[in-house]
């Protein structure tokens, strides 16, 4: 049994190791065969990616005789089958789950705090990483002999579940527990673009020095994180990985289920980096509708053909920006294309314009915005009226840099 392993001594521990394992199909039948007996439609994907999950013959072995706790949410999934569901199936003492934001059902609004439960279905306790406490503590890891870490990222800077995994390598390091990190593909993983963070600005949606679009898988991150010493006093975590077997980051993925509740179409998906930099303005980007994060809008904007209302939901206390109220403003879910066919970068145009258009502008930015900028220089530069063109050159010196550093991470061919 071979695994993909980086270990935190010298060397090169970041070359590809891509291995095909003899024993893949027989461990994949023999293992998951209780969990495709319960539910028949469990298959694997069609389009030839298999991601870390699903390649249980380079990782199962290693589960064996040990006490393993998962850090997952909805995206874990082995074909249309929980991570956590299979390894129980399979007779792995799993004995918690590490629940980052949304939850692990993946429920939970934005910024919504969760908190410690009992998962209804297995009994097991959930540990939030999104209430007390953003970080695993030394009880949490206790007599765990392993750490599997396996959700689904997006590519962006600011969605905080690579966050989540500095905490939990942090933490792992600290306790000398291993981690196990199952990667998987990034839809916007194509290309990388924005300005990168200054460290005086970090927090939790943004601890790195990374641009807005990072180009890395989950796994990837992991080894830019222990390799560039990110973790806190420099430590290393014993870090292992399961790479995604036929992936490139120049292919385009289409996420089997949704990242996260507000990421609700492929559309979503592509759009979020650009129109995430809203949510530090008095601009709706749809929260509230079927369909955020395909549209900006505001009660004054003055074109008034692109209309939405956003509501809150009843059943929780959450209530999104204008509640009720109508706003006015553009549909970008034909735009999302431009990303589709790889034209686009990160796109200011809309930020800019939304900026000019709207009366009063100094209401405009909230203090959220230079959080997910990275910095106050975007937020200073629209002020200054800065044309696109003039900011994106602004952050080309920085960004190539990182595309530098970045090179020694990759896993995947461009």
């Amino acid at each position: 049994m071979k695994i993909l392993i980086q270990k935190p001594a010298t060397g090169n521990p970041y070359m590809h190791l891509f291995i095909q394992c003899l024993y893949k199909h027989f461990l994949l039948i023999f293992f998951l065969l209780p969990v495709a007996c319960a539910h028949p439609q469990n298959q694997l994907p069609a389009n030839g990616i298999h991601t870390g999950a699903e390649c249980t013959s380079q990782y199962f072995e290693l589960l064996k005789g040990k006490n393993i706790a998962v850090v997952a949410n909805q995206t874990s999934l082995i074909g249309k089958t929980h991570l956590v569901d299979s390894l129980l199936h399979a007779g792995f003492a799993v004995t918690k789950v590490f629940a980052p934001e949304h939850g692990f059902r993946g429920n939970a609004q934005a910024g919504e705090k969760v908190n410690n439960s009992l998962d209804g279905k297995t009994g097991l306790p959930i540990v939030s990483l999104y209430g007390k406490h953003l970080k695993p503590t030394a009880e949490d890891l206790k007599d765990i002999d392993l750490v599997i870490f396996d959700i689904q990222d997006v590519g962006a800077r600011f969605y905080t579940f690579s966050s989540t995994l500095t905490y939990v390598m942090e933490a792992c390091a600290e306790n000398d527990v291993e981690l196990l990190v199952l990667d998987r593909p990034n839809p916007n993983g194509f290309y990388v673009d924005g300005p990168v963070l200054d460290t005086a600005y970090r927090s939790f949606v943004g601890l790195h020095p990374v641009p807005i679009v990072h180009g890395l898988t989950i796994a990837e991150y992991a080894l830019m994180i222990n390799g560039e010493g990110w973790l806190h006093g420099g430590k290393k975590c014993r870090l292992r990985y399961v790479a995604i077997e036929n992936y490139t980051h120049s292919m385009q993925y289409v996420l089997p289920i949704n990242p996260s509740p507000n990421l609700s179409c492929p559309e979503a998906v592509l759009l979020y980096p650009s129109l995430c930099l809203f949510e530090g303005t008095n601009v709706s980007v749809g929260r509230g509708t079927s369909a955020s994060f395909t549209m900006i809008g505001h009660p004054d904007y003055p074109k008034k053909d692109f209309c939405f209302t956003p509501k809150g939901d009843p059943k929780t206390t959450y209530a999104p920006l204008y509640d009720g109220v109508s706003c006015f403003g553009l549909n970008l879910r034909d735009s999302a294309e431009k990303f589709r066919t790889r034209t686009a970068c990160l796109y200011l145009g809309w930020l800019i314009n939304m900026y000019k258009i709207l009366p009063d502008n100094k209401l405009f930015f909230n203090t959220f915005f230079d959080k997910l900028a990275g910095s106050p220089r975007l937020r200073e530069q629209i002020i200054k009226g800065l044309s696109e063109e003039e900011i994106r050159k602004s952050w080309q010196s920085d960004l190539e840099k990182y595309k530098a550093k970045r090179k020694k991470y990759l896993l995947y061919s461009e």
